[in-house]
């Protein structure tokens, strides 16, 4: 298989990395942002044929990197010849390329959040354009797209993705004096700031409730939340006649990463449209994960993490308000890690921004200024100069 990453020095990225090399894959192009150290790695072992980088890294990238076409142009990484894209940029600027590759009939491995979560029926009117295909990579939505195969969406009563519940699950009884050091404590999983840090405040599990309903074609009233401490189950799916399917399996994103880029060739080209996929080779020698001990399942608190409770509230207004939530946690989380607020700040200012948000409709030129007006809104909350 030939694949190309969009995000390659990244978690997700470097991952996919390790599956490349696990499979022997051919690997046809790289976007980085900054870290020249780790992707001069990437060319070294892997030779691309071409890469990107952030246009203020592109000078000295040239000048590392002999033998490779150095440019600083995401769409051609996203849209070069190989059979699968692994789109791993975080933020608002993965979502160009996304659209590009789905525009020119790539199938997109998809684990940049923000493209459903802030942009989905656009996404996908891309894909319905060009003829893509969209696999999603988080565990979550693939052990939903997992449990979907074979059945019919009709017969779908209801999605559950599992949520750990993250460092403060159980303690301590007040949250207003946590730390940043404490909040990036995950029980589970090993992953960035941001992320371990929504995790914390439940606002990822938020976010991945809007994610799946976009990607699945679902009413945020039909995907549900479980606190499930041990991330053995990612996903269930409750079907019409009260049958559960579920998805389980053991906490290394490497799994969920190569089913994904194994289905996205046969991947879904609208809301909901999935299809089995033929596995790939075992993954980093999980064949002997041994499933012991007990699963604990239980509700989440809302009145403990309202981060999860402001994303349903987004979700169902629509339009521009999931761009909002999305800015506004961004840099409330900063504010929080750099010691501006609190950790109950955090959902307060979100509130805040969610409450003064404009409206209107959703479209590729109101994504920018909804985003900008957000985070300037949240700075000005937050007190932090722009």
């Amino acid at each position: 298989m030939r694949i190309s990453i969009l995000g390659s020095t990244g978690s997700i990225g470097t991952q996919a990395l390790d599956v490349a090399r696990e499979r022997g894959w051919t690997v046809t192009a790289l976007a980085a942002g900054r870290n020249l150290d780790l992707l001069e790695q990437q060319v070294r072992e892997f030779s691309p044929g071409v890469v990107s980088v952030a246009p203020e890294a592109l000078g000295a990238a040239r000048a590392r990197l002999g033998g490779v076409r150095v440019i600083s142009d995401n769409r051609e990484i996203a849209t070069a010849d190989a059979d699968v894209l692994v789109g791993a940029m975080s933020g608002l600027h993965g979502l160009e390329p996304t659209r590009a590759a789905l525009q020119a009939g790539r199938a997109v491995a998809l684990a940049t959040k923000e493209a459903m979560v802030v942009a989905g029926h656009l996404i996908w009117d891309a894909a319905g354009e060009g003829g893509g295909r969209i696999v999603p990579v988080d565990s979550e939505h693939t052990g939903v797209y997992q449990a979907l195969t074979g059945e019919h969406l009709d017969d779908v009563a209801e999605v559950i993705l599992t949520a750990s519940g993250g460092p403060f699950r159980e303690g301590p009884e007040d949250l207003s004096r946590v730390t940043p050091e404490q909040a990036l404590r995950h029980p589970n999983w090993s992953m960035g700031r941001k992320v371990t840090l929504d995790s914390a405040t439940l606002m990822n599990k938020g976010l991945e409730v809007m994610e799946c309903a976009g990607l699945y074609g679902l009413p945020l009233s039909r995907v549900g939340v479980l606190v499930h401490p041990q991330s053995v189950v990612h996903a269930l799916v409750r079907y019409r006649d009260g049958n559960l399917k579920a998805q389980l399996g053991p906490t290394d994103m490497r799994l969920a990463i190569a089913y994904a880029m194994d289905a996205a060739p046969t991947g879904m080209t609208r809301p909901g449209d999935v299809s089995g996929a033929r596995r790939g080779a075992e993954v980093h020698g999980h064949l002997g994960y041994h499933l012991t001990g007990n699963l604990s399942f239980s509700d989440p608190d809302l009145a403990r993490f309202p981060c999860l409770a402001l994303a349903y509230r987004a979700g169902n207004v629509g339009g521009l308000a999931p761009c909002a939530l999305n800015a506004a946690d961004e840099i409330a989380v900063d504010a929080f890690l750099d010691g501006h607020i609190g950790f109950l700040d955090i959902p307060r200012v979100i509130e805040r921004v969610l409450d003064e948000t404009p409206g209107g409709p959703l479209s590729w030129d109101a994504i920018p200024d909804a985003d900008a007006w957000a985070r300037a809104r949240a700075r000005e909350l937050c007190r932090v100069p722009a």
